[in-house]
């Protein structure tokens, strides 16, 4: 008995550096590093121009929406690995689904802010 502990040990280590190996292969630190620049970059772009009146009314909800979506590429490509699955297809299955989620939660958002009068 003491001779299959050891032997499960080591099938317990190779299953850990196959599962090691599989989890490299979803991103380097390079990878990373630039999608969280990215991400910096493009959350610092709308706190600036917005908090120094560079742009206002539309010009301004422009620069939100556009910063908005790029940041949305940024974390499917580098954090979510979208491009990098075995099955893309379900993956963009999924993002649809989420999107039109989303977009139906904003705009009955925007609806009942805009028609929800108060006397």
């Amino acid at each position: 008995m003491a001779q299959q502990h050891p032997h499960s040990t080591h099938g317990h280590d190779a299953h850990d550096s196959h599962g090691h190996d599989s989890h490299e292969s979803h991103g380097s630190l390079r990878s990373y590093v630039i999608g969280f620049v990215l991400s910096l970059v493009l959350t610092a772009i709308p706190l600036i121009v917005v908090l120094n009146d560079m742009v206002t009314g539309t010009a301004a909800n422009i620069v939100l929406l556009g910063t908005a979506i790029l940041q949305f590429v940024v974390q499917l490509f580098f954090f979510m690995h979208l491009k990098e699955e075995k099955k893309p297809r379900y993956n963009l299955l999924a993002l649809i689904l989420g999107l039109v989620i989303v977009l139906t939660i904003v705009a009955g958002s925007i609806w009942i802010m805009t028609y929800n009068s108060v006397g």
